[in-house]
């Protein structure tokens, strides 16, 4: 259970990031470091931007007590990695990095921290499902895809900031029930510095997160699974499954965006309004209710997990029809608005 202890380390967290946004965004005024819009921009005004770079100091700053409070839960692959990432992704936000450069550096911070947490071993809850070597594989593609898919997934207000928030709260709920004490406390202060920001970036924003943001968060949600492996007690099968589930919608619309790109055989890594919250906004809904939709199923697939990993026993696989039906409320919206012709 969250004790007081930990409500006041969470509220600490967030009244720090609330006000580091805050003079962050006085600094980038005063430096006309402004995000201009062009064509594939989803804003009209030049905005502040950048202001991932406070999650991104306070999470780490955090997170090295709290790994340091139980013995062998410190991942150094996951620091070093996400140092990287936020590195490349800031200086990116300064001055455009052409994308082989940026997913180099990408592809080191996977390496980096697999080196340190090994790889997904398989999902016994899917009929012993083993991965052998392929784990390697499969989990070098997750956490790359995941830095940049979240990155893709940055592009009205406040959509990447909610998502953190809900995601971070459904993983510290899941440390709760799994016995992960690193992982409930680290993930409070992700979804609490999240907040923080997501109060400045809702919409109307005032500021933008960055891809120093989205990339960390991005690689940081892909971590997680792996290094909660180091404290789990029971059912370490469902973390992959759970990792998935939690940022959903993030993965199935720059899935979907990506391969409707291939088919048409466009330059994926090129900036674009294609992907299906972009389109929804296109289409006549706005930035407010495209990122309470995405928050709305976003919130009650976490609940299902939990719910499905609290009575594993009796409906271990309950989340799986869920996923079906809230993916088909995007779907059906879509075709409504016919904006998957």
């Amino acid at each position: 259970m969250i004790g007081s202890i930990d409500i006041v380390i969470f509220a600490a967290v967030f009244c720090v990031s609330y006000f580091a946004v805050a003079r962050y965004r006085r600094w980038t005024l005063k430096q006309n470091f402004l995000k201009v819009p062009n064509e594939r921009s989803s804003h009209n005004e030049p905005t502040p931007h950048g202001a991932g770079i406070v999650i991104v100091v306070v999470c780490l700053l955090t997170y090295v007590p709290i790994s340091l409070l139980v013995t062998g839960t410190f991942s150094w692959g996951y620091i070093s990695g996400a140092a990287l990432i936020a590195l490349i992704s800031f200086l990116d936000d300064i001055r455009p990095i052409s994308f082989p450069v940026r997913l180099l550096v990408h592809c080191a911070a996977a390496v980096l921290l697999i080196a340190d947490t090994e790889t997904w071993h398989g999902i016994t809850m899917l009929g012993n499902l083993k991965f052998g070597n392929w784990g390697y594989v499969i989990t070098f593609l997750w956490i790359v895809w995941m830095v940049n898919s979240y990155n893709f997934m940055d592009g009205i207000d406040g959509l990447a900031g909610l998502q953190a928030v809900i995601a971070g709260l459904g993983w510290l709920c899941l440390g709760i029930i799994l016995g992960m004490p690193v992982i409930y406390l680290f993930c409070g202060v992700i979804a609490a510095a999240s907040l923080g920001f997501l109060l400045h970036n809702w919409n109307p924003q005032h500021i933008f997160m960055g891809d120093v943001g989205s990339a960390f968060l991005g690689f940081t949600f892909a971590a997680l699974p792996l290094m909660a492996r180091e404290s789990v007690t029971k059912s370490p099968d469902l973390l992959p499954i759970a990792a998935v589930l939690f940022v959903w919608f993030f993965l199935f619309d720059s899935v979907v965006t990506i391969l409707r790109r291939l088919i048409r055989g466009e330059k994926i890594w090129i900036a674009h309004r294609e992907h299906l919250f972009q389109r929804l906004v296109s289409a006549g809904y706005s930035h407010r209710s495209v990122t309470i939709l995405y928050g709305v199923l976003a919130t009650i697939l976490c609940i299902s997990v939990l719910v499905s990993v609290q009575f594993r026993d009796e409906i271990g696989l309950a989340m799986f029809p869920v996923v079906i039906i809230l993916t088909s409320v995007i779907l059906i919206l879509c075709f409504k608005k016919k904006v998957l012709n």
